[in-house]
């Protein structure tokens, strides 16, 4: 899932009134111009970001910046929205696709492709939640300090602390704006917030993730010792005076609505919830299926599934129903780690042997180092099993693939092989990695993207590791088709919850019926999807999408067919919509068959 300008733009981040966070500068009232595309797209990228301090943190940009939060206010979304869709507006008066090169084309065709994905959804924006145990606020903003706020120096360990004291009226915001969502029927289920004021409660210990992180960044530099004490007083100052008492009162806020909060799961239960949901899955999957095609599509995949990982319940001798089975390897101690160490190691050992592999099926790979990283502690509790972190462009922070490690019981032996595939390489950190190191593509491209594809290509190098010579024991290929099979149920169980009307408790049990995975994990997934709605049904669509490309090119050029052609076909474009994936693939096809 991408943690740059799309997350900042829906998480959201307030200006602050301190001379290290000046009040929020106006936002430029006019597209960009310029002579040529590129310039404008630049032009274009320079004006978004102006309105970023935390998007140009995650490029690696540490300027004037540096110490402050981006602004939260609707008027900075609105001249957000304004400045893409009068953008999208000049580049279609000022320039001509058909007397374009083939790539500048693409980008204006994504370019106009994004505006009006923005624009649909530019209505719906106060439908999200700003607090949650996915991407909430609470979580998301120390965790941007740890893993994003870099330190090479005094000024960006001053600027660190700045972003301390400015987590006070950011937070003071995102508290108002959430009550005022709450009061228009935009909360969260009641479930949520246990989770919410769990991690609220951690980070008001007085040895909190965030005093930990920056003593430890401050320890390593090049400085004497009364210099290093200095910034760390400051930093406990600016959190005992800033941070501490703004988190206080949003435990309270998250108290009070948590008291009068909804028990329905849905977002069907909102103002326009079916229209949102709707708009969520055309956005996701970048296609037009209904919700109802959505949900029998799932229904039809775990059940092709099913066959298959009962061919292996068969090969390795287990004599119970595929059902039983399941329950063997859902309870089953032998299934799973007892050390987070040994977790992490037998992850090292598998990424390292696909990265000796990779050359064999890519002409590209990322120059980016890949690290592989336990959630923090702070945030374990409520984040998702595992996530990606895009590398820094500049070369400064490493791609991150996170496991979380709260519950070994969650996280099952015979998935590890799939999950560090797909976040790992070939996954994740190959396809991101050299989506930012593309530099010939316009920033929007390099930096944005499109669900269907990104989590598409995950789920497919999933399967891509088997062709690759991977997955040599039956339990680890099980657990490869319990990967797709948890994104096939994704359908079901997503357009079940808030289009059908299932309830929390009505799609753990289509998860426990139709799946192995332990129970922690399926009450965790299922209330990922309810505050996350219409997201897990990109992966398997893209899947499939880019499957039924390559068994389409394979079919059309027979022994002549290459891996690694193949591959930089897909990835060449960064990320596209799949309608767009498929033009761009079959005009490939059509020019190997030429050559």
């Amino acid at each position: 899932m991408s943690a740059s300008l799309l997350a900042l733009a829906v998480t959201g981040c307030a200006a602050q009134p301190d001379v290290a966070t000046p009040a929020k500068e106006a936002a430029p009232d006019q597209p960009p111009a310029g002579a040529d595309l590129a310039g404008f797209f630049q032009k274009y990228d320079e004006a978004l970001l102006s309105l970023s301090p935390q998007g140009k943190a995650y490029r690696g940009i540490r300027d004037a910046d540096y110490g402050r939060w981006d602004d939260v206010s609707d008027d900075t979304a609105v001249a957000r929205h304004k400045l893409q869709q009068a953008s999208a507006e000049a580049m279609r008066a000022s320039f001509d696709p058909a007397t374009m090169t083939a790539d500048d084309a693409l980008s204006f065709e994504l370019f106009n492709a994004q505006a009006a994905r923005a624009d649909r959804l530019f209505a719906w924006r106060d439908h999200g939640y700003i607090f949650d145990q996915m991407n909430g606020a609470q979580s998301q903003l120390p965790a941007f300090l740890i893993n994003i706020h870099r330190v090479a120096n005094t000024t960006e360990a001053e600027a660190y602390v700045a972003r301390i004291r400015g987590l006070g009226p950011l937070l003071d915001a995102l508290s108002a704006q959430s009550a005022d969502r709450a009061a228009k029927g935009y909360a969260p289920p009641k479930w949520v917030y246990a989770y919410v004021l769990s991690d609220i409660r951690n980070l008001l210990k007085p040895d909190n993730a965030v005093i930990e992180d920056i003593t430890a960044k401050v320890g390593k530099l090049d400085i004497d010792a009364a210099e290093k004490a200095r910034l760390v007083a400051a930093a406990q100052a600016a959190w005992t005076e800033s941070a501490a008492p703004a988190y206080t009162r949003l435990l309270a806020e998250m108290t009070r609505q948590q008291a009068a909060a909804p028990t329905e799961d849905g977002v069907w239960r909102m103002p326009g919830g079916q229209q949102y949901y709707e708009a969520l899955l055309a956005n996701y999957t970048t296609t037009d299926m209904s919700a109802a095609q959505i949900h029998d599509l799932g229904l039809a995949e775990v059940a092709r599934i099913h066959g298959e990982m009962d061919a292996i319940r068969k090969q390795v001798g287990f004599k119970g129903t595929l059902p039983q089975f399941f329950e063997h390897l859902r309870t089953s101690p032998q299934y799973y780690y007892t050390t987070r160490e040994a977790y992490l190691s037998d992850v090292a050992t598998k990424v390292k042997a696909m990265e000796a592999r990779l050359p064999a099926f890519f002409n590209t790979l990322p120059k980016a180092p890949l690290q592989v990283k336990a959630v923090e502690a702070f945030r374990e509790k409520s984040a998702g099993k595992a996530f990606y972190s895009s590398p820094s462009p500049d070369g400064s922070r490493p791609g991150t693939y996170y496991v979380n490690l709260y519950d070994l019981r969650d996280m099952s032996k015979t998935e590890l092989e799939a999950l560090a595939y797909h976040e790992g390489v070939p996954g994740h950190h190959l396809q991101r990695a050299v989506q930012t190191e593309l530099t010939g593509l316009p920033p929007f491209r390099r930096f944005g993207g499109f669900t269907a594809y990104t989590e598409g290509w995950g789920l497919y190098s999933e399967e891509l590791a088997k062709d690759m010579g991977f997955y040599t024991d039956p339990y680890s290929d099980f657990g490869r088709l319990g990967m797709e099979l948890w994104r096939a149920c994704r359908l079901v169980v997503d357009t079940g919850i808030h289009d059908k009307r299932w309830s929390r408790e009505q799609a753990i049990q289509y998860l426990k019926d139709n799946t192995p995975n332990p129970d922690g994990d399926i009450e965790k997934a299922i209330e990922r999807y309810i505050v996350y709605p219409g997201q897990a049904t990109a992966y398997l669509i893209g899947k499939l999408k880019i499957m039924e490309l390559r068994t389409r090119a394979q079919a059309a050029l027979g022994p002549r067919f290459d891996f690694r052609a193949f591959h930089d076909a897909v990835l060449q474009s960064g990320p596209v919509p799949l309608d767009i994936l498929e033009r761009r693939v079959d005009a490939w096809i059509a020019s190997e068959k030429k050559g």
